[in-house]
């Protein structure tokens, strides 16, 4: 017996634990293979509301094609998150008084290896919470030794494929961390600064100067040049000479190099190569030496004058500006905004830094990874995403592999006593290589630095399978049908994985690429914690249900859209829920019964052969959804009809017969009920798996076992009555005309009126007759008059295909008073509509608006021309 009220916390960790117990969640049976490879969540990761969307739909797939027979594997795992798990664990030992420099690279290691253990498991446990059906028992991490195999041995053949090699290249650096990092992990911030004009006095002639301006007054101690553009004739009898560097005394030659723009600045600039990416490519078109002035923490080294070695770069900054002044060579100083790129971690300005770091050659992986996807080897959902994919990929720049930290894959390369480099999966191949070169037994020394993150990340679909080795899993699952992402990692994910997929195992990771929108606040805005909207999933699931927050999410995932969403959407799902327990509850109690003989084209009643025709169409149009990754399409046709359909129509409409004196009809009825329910349970298993399942339960006992390895219903051959439809979907649409005008027009809910018609068929009227019950009961008729009359004034119409109905109000409604306050909004509405028009037809304020207000206002006016139709059509209803 179902309990009065649904209790999600009492259920959901029972349930969970009967599901991972019973082996569900591992791939199962002979059916075609079906693998999802979990995007791995850092390990120092908890969920967010980002991960509870991405993993609600993962595991809305892997549900339903486990339903459909499928051999499902759901992969799940961590990524070890170099530069994230270094700073969480530095920031630890600091509070205890440690420094990772201090302690050595084998003791911090040890450490983090311990916090992992300790702390790394925290977003599995949480991912249980919300009803993820991973095979927990293939549970990898990206720094497992099988993983790590997998890395050795794909950096081996890139290196001997001469897509690898080591170089001294300009480079993004973050001197908070102490690495590079990749163009993927800069954020560019508009940030207030100074623009400083500086005069470089000419060589030869005392007097005369050229002035440049520079946001970085501090890299001029690494300045090896001046350029101006060819074609500027302020500039042309300086190119050839020499300026003199202020505070330096360095001679610099003056270059003539389109790289200058004579609109911008004075149309001068001057050459930093070591800390310019731009200059660093004018350096090497004219030959000048790139001078490094700052070490690896962001200070002034040994390569500038003495007074300056030393300072941070900003405290440079302010001592060079100062001497500036005071040797007359500052011009002037103007406010400038412009843009500085920071790291994404550690949130400090980078420094464009000249070093020696290992790099892959991508640009004919990138090519074999668009071809790809122009041939329809995989595809992309929504297909708009495939034009960001080749955007990115057709101006790929060289892939700078290597970081300077601690935790990661440390790269398979040892340097001989000269200097030369063995690349190798381990030790002993590379003494053997360097033996064989050297003629005898050397010392080597292994290189220090780590693999990007990224890099083991883009071998995720086939080295948890097994890979290097030519395991059964990665012949039955290899590729994966489905990759679930966000658009925001097509860039750092998707493509490296294309990428190194192809070159590693001949074949596309996977099939299809379904990316799903950023979840952002009910307004459009992104979810921060400065602006205070950002919402913990967790504490939704304590306080409404998991169900409730995956149907939320789910609901509002379109394709191609941001999902706007909130708590009050998460609330409204939960009543859905509650709607369905209490629906299960009243049938219960009314004595449904699951017949497995039970065949629904057998039914009598028209209301019965109209609710299995109904049902049949529901599953049609779920299944063909979900296959199609239309998951709002899918969970809203739930929706309505469970509410709707079932609920408001099908039984208020058997209330009559369920409590009725005629027993054939009452077992039909009861029949019926239970074979809706249990329909609709098995469609909502895959989007709300804990309240299917413990209905599935209670209210019939399993039978046939659990509900999340049951079968997906399929319909042999469609079951619908024409007739029962027609004579329902009337019902239906003439019942909720007029409670829709007593609605809008104020009729007093216990007000019972008369009920006329005019132009009635012969059909209507047949109708009319025999669902005079119903009337009463759900439209507050207490009269029906078959006589056809003109329609009366002081009365309420509901026109339905050739017949308008009456319904006469006047000694209940002030019918002109209703008509004047309808005309009053549609007016008010109007105004609204016109404005909203007005600004979204204004080309300055669609260029300067944030593009959430744009959305929120084109959203605002479709709200409002519907609200405008529904009081016309209120309007139209007064005689």
């Amino acid at each position: 017996m179902l309990d009065k009220t649904y209790r999600p916390a009492e259920v959901e960790a029972r349930l969970y634990t009967a599901w991972e117990a019973s082996g569900a969640f591992r791939p199962r049976g002979e059916g075609t293979p079906y693998c999802i490879m979990l995007p791995p969540p850092n390990v120092t990761g908890s969920l967010h509301i980002g991960h509870a969307l991405d993993h609600t739909i993962q595991d809305v797939l892997i549900r339903f094609h486990r339903m459909k027979g499928r051999r499902v594997l759901w992969q799940p795992g961590t990524d070890h998150a170099g530069i994230a798990t270094q700073m969480v664990v530095e920031r630890k030992l600091a509070a205890e008084g440690k420094d990772r420099r201090a302690m050595g690279r084998e003791a911090f290691l040890a450490e983090v290896w311990a916090w992992k253990e300790q702390s790394g498991g925290t977003i599995a446990r949480q991912m249980r919470r919300l009803g993820a059906s991973c095979d927990w028992t293939r549970e990898r991490f990206t720094m497992d030794e099988g993983l790590s195999r997998a890395v050795r041995r794909a950096f081996v053949l890139l290196h001997r494929a001469g897509l690898i090699y080591r170089d001294k290249r300009l480079v993004n650096w973050d001197v908070a961390l102490e690495t590079a990092v990749s163009d993927l992990e800069v954020q560019n911030r508009e940030v207030d600064g100074k623009l400083w004009y500086i005069r470089y006095p000419i060589e030869g002639e005392p007097d005369r100067f050229v002035t440049v301006a520079t946001t970085r007054p501090e890299t001029m101690l690494g300045d090896t040049g001046i350029a101006v553009h060819p074609e500027d004739e302020r500039y042309r009898d300086l190119v050839g000479r020499w300026a003199i560097l202020p505070l330096v005394g360095r001679r610099l030659p003056i270059l003539a190099d389109p790289a200058s723009d004579p609109e911008k600045g004075t149309g001068a600039v001057k050459i930093t190569p070591a800390h310019d990416f731009n200059d660093f490519e004018v350096g090497r078109r004219h030959g000048l030496e790139a001078i490094a002035i700052f070490d690896r923490r962001g200070r002034v080294n040994d390569n500038a004058p003495e007074r300056y070695r030393g300072l941070d770069r900003f405290e440079a900054r302010a001592r060079i500006v100062a001497d500036l002044e005071a040797e007359g060579f500052l011009v002037k100083v103007e406010s400038w905004r412009h843009s500085v790129p920071h790291g994404d971690r550690s949130g400090t300005p980078l420094e464009p830094f000249l070093t020696d770091q290992w790099f892959c050659d991508v640009e004919g992986l990138a090519k074999r990874a668009i071809h790809a996807v122009e041939e329809g080897l995989t595809r992309f959902v929504p297909k708009i995403w495939e034009t960001t994919f080749f955007n990115w990929l057709r101006a790929i720049q060289p892939w700078c592999i290597s970081r300077q930290l601690w935790w990661g894959h440390q790269i398979p390369a040892w340097y001989g006593p000269d200097g030369r480099i063995f690349v190798a999966e381990d030790e002993a191949e590379a003494a053997a290589l360097a033996r064989a070169h050297y003629g005898r037994e050397v010392a080597l020394e292994r290189d220090p630095d780590v693999l990007d993150t990224w890099f083991s990340s883009a071998l995720w679909p086939f080295s948890t399978l097994g890979w290097p080795e030519r395991t059964p899993e990665l012949a039955t699952f290899y590729p994966t049908d489905v990759l679930v992402t966000g658009f925001d990692i097509i860039f750092f994910w998707v493509a490296r994985m294309m990428m190194l997929g192809l070159f590693c195992m001949d074949e596309v990771p996977f099939r299809d690429v379904y990316i799903h929108g950023l979840v952002r606040d009910e307004r459009g805005k992104k979810m921060s914690k400065t602006q205070g909207n950002v919402v913990d999933p967790l504490e939704l699931v304590d306080k409404y249900g998991a169900d409730a927050l995956r149907l939320a999410l789910l609901a509002a995932t379109e394709q191609g859209r941001d999902v706007r969403f909130g708590e009050s959407r998460v609330e409204s799902w939960r009543n859905f829920v509650t709607k369905l327990w209490n629906a299960a509850r009243f049938c219960e109690l009314n004595g449904l019964r699951l017949d497995p003989a039970f065949d629904p084209t057998t039914c009598r009643l028209a209301l019965d052969r109209w609710i299995v025709g109904e049902v049949a169409a529901l599953t049609r149009t779920v299944g063909d959804a979900l296959a199609e990754y239309r998951l709002s399409d899918a969970t809203m046709a739930i929706y309505h009809f469970v509410w709707d359909t079932f609920c408001d129509w099908w039984i208020e409409l058997a209330k009559p017969v369920l409590a009725g004196e005629d027993p054939a009809a009452r077992e039909e009825a009861q029949k019926v009920a239970g074979f809706v329910l249990a329909r609709v349970l098995h469609l909502l298993h895959p989007m709300a798996p804990f309240v299917s399942e413990e209905l599935w339960r209670v209210l019939f006992g399993a039978p046939g076992g659990m509900l999340i390895v049951a079968s997906w219903p399929e319909e042999p051959a469609p079951f619908r009555d024409p007739e029962a439809a027609a004579e329902l979907d009337w019902l239906v649409r003439v019942i909720g005309g007029i409670r829709a005008a007593r609605s809008e027009l104020n009729v007093p809910p216990a007000a019972k009126l008369r009920l006329l018609q005019h132009g009635a068929s012969p059909e209507t009227l047949a109708r009319l007759e025999r669902h005079r019950d119903a009337f009463a009961r759900l439209a507050r008729v207490d009269s029906i008059e078959l006589e056809d009359r003109p329609v009366p004034k002081q009365a309420i119409v509901v026109v339905v295909d050739e017949t308008t109905f009456a319904l006469p109000v006047g000694e209940v409604v002030d019918l002109e008073r209703e008509r004047q306050r309808l005309g009053r909004e549609i007016a008010k509405t109007e105004g609204e509509i016109a404005k909203l028009q007005g600004r979204l037809e204004d080309a300055s304020f669609l260029a300067r608006a944030p593009a959430e207000v744009v959305e929120e206002s084109r959203e605002r006016l479709a709200e409002l021309a519907a609200a405008r139709a529904r009081l016309a059509t209120a309007l139209a209803r007064i005689a």
